[in-house]
């Protein structure tokens, strides 16, 4: 059993109009899906592991941060949503808007379910009346999606999305260091389930590169 882990940049959008947001210098490997929604991806690289027909069997994922969220100038009500996701296949930016809106569910349009999910969290802070001074989101809700399903992929994408909600006052919005941690095991299984498996995984990634 090995232990992987993958670090994401800290994250400074700055507001330029109401309701418009843009990253700052110091936003190392961050990217604007839309005004108000940035990400971070990278990926495991998980060909040493999976290498001799092996399939990746998960024990467990996490996610480490230091702090809330922080932001300057903020008032009570503002709110911003934090979403970290590990999937076993890519997902283009209009899938990744798609899962800020409805996860990895049927009625979305992420392009990914529960099986491609291997782990997702998502958590809202809020700023409320009495932390208003703190200049720190305090933590209203945290979810976790994901199956930790076993994958003959020689890779797992790791995201890490901020979401600032519509209507904020807060003229900037800091957003720490954070790292996505997987603990997998490469193992041999039955040549016919893990031939499905590899074909499943050819056709995911066959399918991303057509988008």
């Amino acid at each position: 059993m090995k232990t992987l882990t993958k670090e994401h940049y800290q994250c400074a959008a700055l507001q330029d109009a109401p309701d418009i947001y843009s990253l700052s210098g110091l936003s190392n490997g961050w990217r604007t899906l839309s005004p108000r929604i940035f990400v971070s991806d990278t990926f495991f690289d998980l060909a040493g592991m999976s290498q001799r027909e092996k399939t990746l069997f998960f024990e467990g994922a996490a996610v480490q941060d230091m702090f809330n969220p922080e932001h300057t100038a903020g008032s009570a009500g503002d709110s911003v949503v934090v979403y970290d996701v590990m999937t076993s296949e890519p997902m283009t930016d209009a899938q990744l808007l798609g899962f800020v809106g409805a996860g990895n569910f049927a009625v979305g349009s992420a392009g990914l379910g529960y099986q491609q999910t291997i782990y997702g969290r998502v958590r809202q802070f809020i700023i409320d009346l009495d932390t208003a001074a703190w200049g720190s989101f305090m933590l209203a809700s945290d979810n976790q999606l994901g199956s930790l399903e076993a994958t003959a992929s020689d890779r797992i994408y790791s995201y890490r999305i901020l979401l600032i909600a519509n209507g904020n006052t807060t003229t900037q919005v800091n957003l720490y260091y954070g790292r996505h941690i997987i603990r997998a095991e490469a193992r041999e299984e039955q040549e016919f389930r893990y031939l499905m498996r590899l074909r499943r995984s050819y056709e995911l990634a066959q399918n991303h590169d057509e988008d």
